[in-house]
């Protein structure tokens, strides 16, 4: 995987998107850890792309779309029926053998395709390849600039996506609460590897509400040595349910 200026927005995009395979999306997290050009383009993608996270609405797509879409793609030289429309062969195109681009097959394949059709079959696939989450918490600083965005499943699964750089001393360490209930207090969803998004695997918990509070704080290396938070708040805010 080639990190350059050229790529690199195309390469946060897909990231972000989710489209990466496994073995790629390993590869630009370790980029990430010391290309400055790429945290910046990620985080990025992340805010551009967070109100289409919060606002768009599940859509229905004919059975076997797909199949029908990875087929032609794979092929090169198919047409690709959409909906029981079928693309002119003219319009399906195949790479050329010298396109060096690191998405060049792609690229070329989905170019012949309207922009907004792109657009809405990206973002159907990557919302249909998740459970949604049962509640959405945007967490703001003091400042009120968005730092982060908390998505809860509810099964003791919650998943952190920093919209911000946090600086992390070698000695601290990032952690993640909420507070299911008054009686209850606030619990730990656990740390921030690397100050870096992450997916939380937290404490048996009951479904996370609306309003529900989620923040950020900065503690010592290890978490909180209490089991409460004791360090700086970072960012905060209430959960709402997706729309």
């Amino acid at each position: 995987m080639r990190f350059d200026n050229t790529t690199i927005p195309e390469i946060a995009d897909e990231y972000v998107l989710g489209l990466l395979d496994p073995a790629e999306q390993q590869a630009v997290e370790q980029e990430a850890d010391k290309n400055q050009t790429l945290r910046t383009a990620i985080a990025a993608s992340r805010e551009r792309y967070l109100p289409l996270d919060l606002t768009v609405e599940p859509a229905a797509v004919p059975a076997g779309l797909w199949g029908q879409i990875e087929a032609g793609l794979a092929d090169g030289d198919t047409a690709v029926p959409l909906g029981g429309a079928t693309l002119a062969p003219e319009a399906v195109l195949t790479p050329s053998a010298n396109d060096n681009r690191r998405f060049g097959w792609r690229a070329a394949a989905l170019s012949s395709m309207a922009a907004s059709l792109v657009l809405a079959v990206t973002l159907i696939w990557s919302l249909g390849r998740q459970v949604d989450p049962v509640v959405i918490a945007v967490l703001l600083n003091e400042a009120g600039e968005v730092q982060a965005v908390v998505e809860d499943f509810g099964n003791d699964t919650a998943q952190i996506r920093l919209l911000a750089d946090i600086s992390v001393p070698e000695d601290k360490a990032v952690e993640v609460w909420t507070l299911p209930s008054r009686d209850m207090g606030p619990v730990s969803l656990g740390l921030l590897e690397d100050g870096g998004s992450s997916r939380l695997k937290g404490p048996p918990l009951p479904l996370p509400q609306a309003s529900q509070l989620y923040e950020i704080t900065l503690e010592n290396a290890g978490g909180s040595p209490t089991g409460r938070p004791t360090g700086p708040v970072l960012a905060k805010g209430f959960a709402q349910p997706p729309r």
